[in-house]
């Protein structure tokens, strides 16, 4: 039952560079001729806000490519210009080559266990999506259940979301068409693969449905249906909780909970597992702060008893021994802690199970009547063990410094699943039995790479007001001079950014490329604190975290003097056009990706109003101001030199809308900052990034690492 914040920016990870044949010394990059930038008409609209005029030239490129024809219009014309660069870049094809050999390997989904049946994805390799398959025992034959490959010609129609029933025999399953978040929701039948009649419409960023225990329907949260000019760009608001019974129509679906007084409250429901109690759990943005309500299911009415009556704290449901409720919280623990809520008391006063501690705790689950808790220590995964009363119980071994994930299950059942990756370690899914506390390989990936070649190390380096910020260094052993090097962070709505392995970034390594990863301010390695000193008014803290950690790089004698090129997507986005607006000089190269850039007017559309919650709101005059201060639209500084960037997007973006990246793109070549190229590549029927198909992410890659080796002077040699 387990929350998380599905509303934030997701992380977009990225992938690694390719380095010089001596690493010391790297080339300077040979200048091309200027380019003949797709010529962008400029309009005269101009803001007005507390006393400020505010020029927004290129406000008609926010309108929607679906239905805007001069819209359509320039990005055509601008991925013309691009392609056009890109093919000229030398190690473009060795890179992809690479890349696809690097993506040809068996993996697997962590499992999930019901009736005795196990399902999980699968991809062979270079699948443009994963498989969803069942088990009929643990170590039984694997069949295909849904093979998303086959519902469109261009691969990106994906499975996202899928849950089967308690008895395991039906499976509801949500379909994401071109990368949106929108998902339609269907169920099958496990035994005959028979899709069912049912339908469920306009869920977003999530299926977010549990079943009933008797399997006659689920629940799941839905907003209302959009106008059908405004699906990708409209706002979201009137979330709603509803019942779907099996075999009528969604028309027919019970309203369980709504709260129309508030529209932009967002609501999401778990079931427990001993199938009585819905835990309803209402947001309002990004902020990891919840109300919670409980309802009786044995009760004809369904009232919503609340528990948790405000929006001050995150309290996250991790399971219940009857009417006694186990939930992570950072009430009085900005770390967090474990705490228990008997929902048939007067006073509903919780009382600590498991009290904070020094590392900041991640996740919770209770399986085999155990806590197992993930701490985050300096941004590593330990997984300790509690007993239900609090006593401590040992740990899970793991394979070495990385990042596990998973430990879901039935609280009663000893047999779990996770899942562990790090920067040089494949992810593997370990079976774990909670009685022994063995730890077995469930799917062990082969892959077409050495993990002994590589180095990973952590430091701390010192941010511009002293802050000691921690950042993993990645690179081959052989690799001890300055070399081309990659730099991601993300720094935002407390997420955290882990060790996590990726082909891609691989194929920067290999080549001798370093990658480095800030966890820079914003996000969650360090719980509330860490989040609270990089948003709203402390933004600034991140920009200033992520250059600490260029000059850092570039004064320990990582990367050399034109060596650094610097990667973000989404908030990360936002993070990568406000350090190149206020230390072009620090970078070769930018990359942002899907990001938020004009900060005037992020709130108008889909997802954005969440954003409030480390932005902060345009329309009150003290966040304006600061957010004027960074908006990478808006400061793009003129008369300086400012490194080659290549901004990256997809045109049905519905949750960063691209009209961000193509109003900053069109800023930028509009800008007098120098020669270097400044160009934008727009993905065509793709999202935010989940559900993109593999070709897809194996083309982007070979032109953003073809890209900054040409601006970081790596020469790139076939493998």
């Amino acid at each position: 039952m387990r929350r998380s914040s599905i509303l934030a920016l997701p992380l977009l990870f990225a992938a690694p560079i390719a380095s010089a044949a001596d690493p010391s010394k790297e080339p300077a990059p040979t200048m091309t001729a200027p380019i003949a930038y797709p010529e962008t008409r400029a309009t005269d609209v101009v803001d007005e806000a507390f006393g400020q005029k505010v020029a927004d030239p290129y406000r008609w490129l926010e309108n929607d490519v679906r239905t805007d024809k001069d819209v359509a219009a320039w990005v055509a014309a601008q991925n013309k210009v691009t392609d056009a660069y890109l093919a000229t870049l030398p190690g473009r094809d060795v890179f992809a080559g690479r890349l696809k050999a690097l993506f040809d390997y068996e993996r697997f989904g962590l499992p999930e266990k019901k009736g005795g049946r196990y399902f999980y994805s699968r991809n062979s390799g270079l699948q443009n999506q994963s498989v969803l398959y069942v088990r009929d025992s643990l170590d039984g034959q694997g069949r295909v259940l849904i093979d998303p490959n086959g519902w469109s010609s261009d691969g990106a129609t994906a499975l996202a979301e899928w849950l089967p029933s308690e008895d395991g025999k039906l499976l509801a399953y949500s379909i994401q068409d071109g990368g949106s978040d929108w998902r339609t929701v269907k169920v099958l039948d496990v035994a005959t693969g028979k899709v069912l009649d049912d339908e469920v419409k306009w869920a977003k960023f999530t299926m977010g449905a549990s079943w009933a225990k008797d399997g006659s329907g689920f629940f799941y949260s839905r907003y209302p249906e959009p106008p059908a000019d405004a699906q990708f760009q409209a706002l979201n608001e009137n979330h709603k909780v509803y019942f779907h019974k099996l075999g009528t129509p969604q028309s027919a679906d019970r309203l369980v909970y709504s709260t129309p007084d508030a529209p932009k409250l967002s609501h999401y429901s778990g079931i427990t597992d001993d199938g009585r109690y819905l835990v309803i759990s209402t947001t309002e943005g990004t902020d990891n702060k919840n109300m919670v309500h409980i309802v009786d299911l044995q009760a004809s009415d369904w009232t919503a008893k609340p528990i948790v009556a405000e929006l001050k704290n995150d309290w996250s449901a991790i399971g219940n021994v009857g009417t006694t409720f186990y939930f992570s919280t950072d009430f009085g623990a900005p770390r967090s802690r474990i705490m228990a809520i008997d929902i048939a008391s007067a006073d509903l006063k919780p009382r600590e199970v498991v009290g904070q501690q020094e590392a900041t705790l991640g996740g919770a689950s209770i399986v085999g009547q155990r806590l197992m808790l993930s701490y985050l220590v300096d941004a590593k995964t330990e997984v300790r063990r509690y007993l239900l009363d609090g006593k401590p119980d040992g740990t899970v071994a793991l394979p070495g410094i990385g990042t596990a994930s998973g430990f879901g299950g039935d609280p009663k059942d000893g047999e779990t699943f996770f899942a562990f990756t790090s920067f040089n370690y494949p992810t593997t899914v370990f079976r774990y039995d909670v009685t022994t506390g063995k730890a077995t390989p469930w799917a062990q990936p082969k892959v077409e790479f050495d993990p002994a070649q590589y180095s990973v190390e952590q430091r701390f380096y010192a941010s511009k007001d002293g802050t000691k910020v921690p950042m993993f260094v990645v690179r081959k052993k052989d690799v001890t001079g300055p070399a081309p090097t990659l730099l991601y962070a993300y720094g935002g709505f407390n997420v955290p950014v882990l060790p996590s392995f990726s082909s891609a970034r691989i194929a920067w390594l290999e080549q001798g490329g370093v990658l480095a990863v800030a966890n820079i301010r914003g996000g969650g390695e360090y719980g509330k604190a860490w989040h609270d000193g990089g948003r709203l008014a402390n933004k600034q803290n991140v920009f200033d975290d992520f250059i600490a950690a260029g000059e850092y790089l570039k004064k320990e004698g990582i990367t050399g003097k034109d060596g650094l090129v610097i990667q973000g997507g989404s908030n990360g986005g936002l993070l990568v056009g406000a350090v190149t607006n206020q230390r072009p000089d620090l970078f070769a190269a930018a990359l942002p990706a899907v990001g938020v850039m004009d900060m005037l007017r992020f709130d108008r559309f889909t997802a954005g109003r969440y954003w409030v919650d480390d932005y902060g709101y345009p329309s009150k005059e003290a966040d304006w101001k600061v957010l004027r201060a960074y908006s990478p639209y808006h400061n793009i500084a003129a008369g300086k030199d400012y490194p080659a960037i290549l901004v990256t997007t997809a045109d049905t973006d519905d949750r960063v809308v691209p009209g961000h990246s193509f109003k900053y793109a069109a800023a930028l070549q509009a800008a007098e900052i120098g020669a270097k190229p400044h160009l934008i590549r727009i993905e065509t029927r793709a999202g935010h990034g989940s559900g993109k198909p593999t070709d897809k992410v194996i083309e982007e890659y070979a032109d953003l690492w073809a890209f900054a080796a040409k601006w970081t002077g790596l020469e790139v040699k076939a493998q």
